[in-house]
């Protein structure tokens, strides 16, 4: 079970990082050279490499007659070979550079800690994992989740932004808000809040985020048998295989957290998207964040209107 959750979270970043699996572990079955991706570390090139840094780091401060720091060493290697290019791990020679041990206040070998991008000094925090590679690789792929930006929700205002937020991704969360007539801009601003938050639950998934409003993208709203029980209504597609399932609970952020939960266990029922293919989307103007109005009638000409009174005509009963 912890493997498969390893493993699920690897594929996770990878995708985040755009690493694909062929390239992710360059020397892992490679003891020999796996040591190349431990970066050497020192008093001088600390702070400019670590605490300058926009990278997350794992850092090992150790000796070299120490037993532990000794036996920690292949898995130490092996980890920084799987995790090249996700996370920085590097080694300090605490007995040589004794200005950055005393800095970080270093009394054992082997200590590790753990470095957030941007970190100063004080942000360090203690390594209290285990001492095997898929140890230190679960965790250093746990603190990049961590790290990821929440992802974007972004409005289908044509195919291009569509297929970036969604083809590459397990799957697409799509969203169709009422009109903005009948959901004036408070009120459409909340939709959005909880989509947002949402999206920010679910953010290690990696998933696409994507809203429109009623009758904007007809062929978006027929391929999913959208708007037939109302607004707003979601959608969760799963690109590659053409299928989705539809939100039936309440659309607020618990309603949709249970929903999403479900299918990321394999619970809920799918259905082919019509065509099984992806539908048009149309070009259209963005939200610009205000309330709607209703268009103004075109003033009609009524000089040539013969308006003079009928005399009434008798009616007989």
């Amino acid at each position: 079970m912890a493997d498969s959750l390893i493993n699920e979270l690897r594929k996770t970043v990878n995708a985040k990082l755009g690493i694909s699996s062929s390239s992710k572990s360059r020397g892992a079955n490679d003891e020999k050279s796996s040591g190349k991706y431990v970066i050497e570390l020192t008093d001088n090139n600390f702070e400019e490499m670590v605490l300058h840094s926009k990278d997350i780091w794992l850092v090992e401060f150790f000796a070299p007659w120490c037993g532990h720091c000794k036996a920690l060493k292949p898995h130490w290697e092996m980890a920084a070979s799987e995790l090249a290019g996700k996370v920085k791990v590097g080694a300090l020679d605490a007995t040589v550079h004794q200005a950055m041990a005393s800095r970080f206040g270093i009394k054992g070998f082997p200590t590790i800690k753990y470095f957030a991008p941007g970190a100063s000094a004080s942000d360090a925090e203690d390594y209290i994992g285990g001492r095997t590679s898929d140890d230190i690789v679960q965790y250093a792929l746990n603190k990049v989740a961590e790290n990821m930006p929440e992802p974007e929700v972004v409005e289908a205002i044509s195919q291009e932004v569509v297929d970036n937020a969604c083809r590459e991704k397990q799957l697409c969360i799509i969203a169709v808000l009422p009109h903005i007539l009948d959901c004036q801009s408070s009120c459409r601003k909340n939709y959005l809040e909880v989509l947002k938050e949402s999206a920010k639950k679910f953010k290690r998934n990696v998933w696409g985020w994507v809203w429109t409003d009623a009758g904007k993208q007809t062929d978006l709203e027929e391929a999913f048998g959208m708007g037939g029980f109302g607004y707003p209504a979601l959608a969760a597609l799963n690109y590659r295989k053409m299928k989705f399932s539809m939100l039936k609970g309440s659309f607020g952020v618990s309603g949709i957290q249970e929903f999403l939960r479900d299918l990321s266990y394999g619970k809920g029922q799918t259905a082919p998207v019509k065509n099984a293919e992806f539908p048009k989307i149309m070009n259209v103007e963005p939200w610009n964040g205000k309330d709607g109005e209703l268009p103004l009638e075109e003033d009609v000409d009524v000089s040539d209107v013969d308006l003079d009174e009928e005399k009434p005509k008798k009616t007989e009963l």
